[in-house]
């Protein structure tokens, strides 16, 4: 698909990995919809810094993507905005750090936060913008999931397994939203500079990058630049990329 001229909705836009995939898109000539949960502020100059460098159109959306009300207002206000909708990017994401066998830590209300942000969130985003896209007869979805999804590591069980059901939501939304709309994922693994790993204990962040065949974290814009080839494609869906600097095989 061409992005030239197309619009897209980047849910934690403002994040660090998510200001990435914004920039990325914007390259290639999208405009973009940043959806964000706080800082309204930095989501309106990270939108006024991607409008100046790529000469796009640009804005920033309040939406709590735990609300499926909210997530339909969201999906009507950017296409109200920009006239269509045609990438949707799931990046949005919540964690905690809790080692795994501290389950008294692993309390009720953690699950349910984690759970809410980083699968149900997508989910209620996917089925909103399914009929926007398949009217247009056209779509593109990535979630972003993470290595922890794979393997069991990561910042919490919560988190781990919210990642796991992403994966496997990636393939089920393929097959619910083909063949109009592609559904792929991304599979960071470690990430600096991003809001999930300043949860991370100092511990997690030398084991992981340690454990690396590389020795070193995920760079993001390999991930952006990711997320722009499954925006392109054609003939991939359902599928996830690892992106660890070589700690999970699958």
């Amino acid at each position: 698909m061409d992005l030239t001229g197309t619009v897209a909705l980047v849910t934690g836009g403002n994040g660090g990995l998510g200001q990435r995939i914004c920039h990325a898109l914007a390259r290639e000539g999208a405009h973009i919809a940043i959806a964000y949960a706080q800082s309204r502020e930095q989501a309106e100059s990270v939108a006024h810094d991607i409008a100046a460098a790529h000469q796009v159109r640009a804005a920033a959306f309040a939406c709590d993507v735990t609300d499926p009300a909210a997530v339909v207002r969201l999906v009507e206000d950017v296409t109200g905005r920009f006239e269509r909708l045609d990438i949707l990017v799931n990046d949005a994401a919540y964690n905690k750090a809790i080692p795994f066998p501290d389950l008294d830590s692993l309390t009720h209300d953690v699950w349910e936060k984690i759970m809410a942000v980083n699968l149900t969130g997508p989910m209620h985003l996917s089925k909103a913008v399914a009929p926007v896209m398949k009217a247009q007869g056209r779509g593109r979805i990535v979630n972003i999931a993470s290595v922890a999804g794979l393997s069991p590591t990561g910042s919490s069980i919560a988190y781990a397994v919210s990642k796991a059901g992403l994966i496997h939501l990636t393939r089920c939304m393929a097959v619910a939203l083909a063949p109009e709309t592609l559904v792929n994922c991304v599979a960071p693994g470690l990430l600096e500079g991003t809001r999930a790993t300043a949860n991370l204990r100092p511990e997690q962040i030398e084991r992981s990058a340690a454990g690396a065949l590389l020795k070193k974290a995920a760079d993001k814009d390999d991930c952006a630049e990711m997320v722009v080839t499954m925006c392109r494609t054609e003939t991939m869906t359902g599928q996830t990329v690892v992106i660890d600097a070589g700690r999970i095989f699958h």
